[in-house]
């Protein structure tokens, strides 16, 4: 394991725990096809399925949202449409699906800054 998957696996450990104290339902991790990946899927405290980019870094470093590309985006999209499609069961009529990003900062002293980006 790199230092660079160590620093992402354990943003993505802290974005699941902020995401379940705000209500939401964690419903897969790290869902992998070959045509792209989800880090979460979780279930909104509305009932919106919610497709989670999670980006991390550490002070000094770039911003986490500098990572979210067009290209990347777009990637994003397919992958969550092809995931709703087959897991129509997840997709509230009234409420359907929303992608969100969470950029995660490591700070010096360990503990975490979040910001959360709703129906980007």
């Amino acid at each position: 394991m790199t230092h660079n998957s160590d620093l992402g696996r354990e943003g993505e450990e802290f974005a699941a725990g902020y995401l379940k104290r705000q209500g939401y339902w964690i419903q897969e991790r790290n869902w992998k096809r070959p045509f792209g990946e989800l880090d979460i899927v979780a279930i909104a405290p509305d009932k919106t399925l919610v497709f989670i980019e999670v980006k991390t870094t550490r002070p000094g470093s770039f911003e986490p949202e500098e990572e979210m590309t067009s290209e990347k985006i777009k990637k994003f999209r397919r992958a969550a449409a092809l995931f709703a499609g087959a897991r129509s069961d997840l997709v509230d009529d009234e409420h359907g699906w929303r992608l969100d990003a969470i950029a995660v900062e490591k700070r010096g002293d360990g503990s975490f800054a979040v910001r959360h980006y709703e129906n980007i």
